[in-house]
């Protein structure tokens, strides 16, 4: 991908996650102010295909924005340049959707 392409797709996710922040949000607050337990809120989003289609989604947007942010910070700041650093911005964004995809089965499944 050129760097027009990773630059726009960084815009594109962030544009995406938005709406995923707020309502993640909002949900806590909800949550925290109702008083409800851990195991509360697990009851009503195990079995649950809308949270997991919601938090999926926001993982893969979240894993797409970070890694490409971190490619940047490690072209900059670490003097990463070439493959070595698209390997690991690559690896830190499968790892983050490893990560996410792990909390989201074990929240919704």
């Amino acid at each position: 991908m050129t760097e027009f392409h990773l630059y726009m797709a960084q815009r594109l996710s962030a544009l995406v996650m938005a709406p995923f922040v707020i309502v993640h949000i909002g949900v806590m607050i909800y949550a925290i102010q109702g008083g409800l337990s851990a195991a509360e809120i697990l009851g009503r989003t195990q079995g649950s295909v809308f949270w997991f289609a919601f938090y999926g989604m926001f993982v893969i947007a979240v894993s797409i924005h970070a890694s490409i942010g971190l490619r940047t910070i490690l072209g900059e700041w670490a003097g990463l340049r070439g493959g070595m650093r698209d390997g690991a911005s690559a690896l830190i964004g499968l790892g983050l959707f490893a990560l996410g995809a792990q909390a989201v089965w074990a929240v919704t499944a």
